[in-house]
């Protein structure tokens, strides 16, 4: 019976390319993390949101300074969106909520008013949305959202300090938990 043995070199060959994807693989996972996550908020975001004033669908001028002194969810999303869409009717459901407590809900969105305003024609939303189309893409990102995705939320409390950021679908319960309960 012969016995074929593997020459060192090509062992040796195997080992650096195993090396080289656990080192490429290593620094994919530590590039995603800085990427995609959240960037703490700018010392200016918060201000730059309530010195804004943004049209609604219908071109009506929204002055987000009125939000000033509440605690205020801010929604980035976009029509074509999917996550946007899904969990737009439980931010509906909350804001229905919530607006006892001096909680306030706005959705900037990502688009023209056009496309909004045709989406809240088969999906209604019962807080303000405000449309700021890819220029809102700027103002998230003053917010920690590095990416530029979509939906982005943000709490802000009453004292113009961040209180909670997320990149993606958000939850009642997520929002439950950040938001004052009386």
């Amino acid at each position: 019976m012969t016995e074929t043995v593997t020459p060192p070199v090509r062992r040796s060959r195997l080992w650096l390319w195993i090396a080289v994807a656990v080192i490429a693989c290593a620094a994919g996972a530590l590039a995603g993390h800085f990427v995609f996550s959240p960037k703490p908020a700018n010392d200016q975001a918060v201000e730059t949101l309530f010195q804004s004033r943004l049209p609604d669908p219908a071109g009506t001028e929204l002055d987000l300074g009125k939000l000033r002194g509440k605690t205020v969810v801010v929604n980035f999303w976009a029509p074509w969106c999917g996550p946007c869409v899904e969990e737009m009717p439980e931010l509906t459901a909350l804001h229905e909520e919530f607006k006892h407590r001096q909680v306030e809900f706005v959705g900037i969105g990502i688009d023209s008013a056009t496309n909004i305003q045709q989406f809240t024609q088969k999906v209604p939303v019962a807080y303000p949305l405000a449309v700021a189309g890819f220029a809102g893409t700027e103002l998230s990102r003053n917010f920690g959202n590095s990416a530029g995705g979509l939906p982005y939320t943000v709490v802000i409390n009453p004292d113009g300090s961040v209180k909670y950021r997320k990149m993606g679908r958000v939850t009642a319960g997520e929002l439950r938990a950040v938001l004052p309960r009386t």
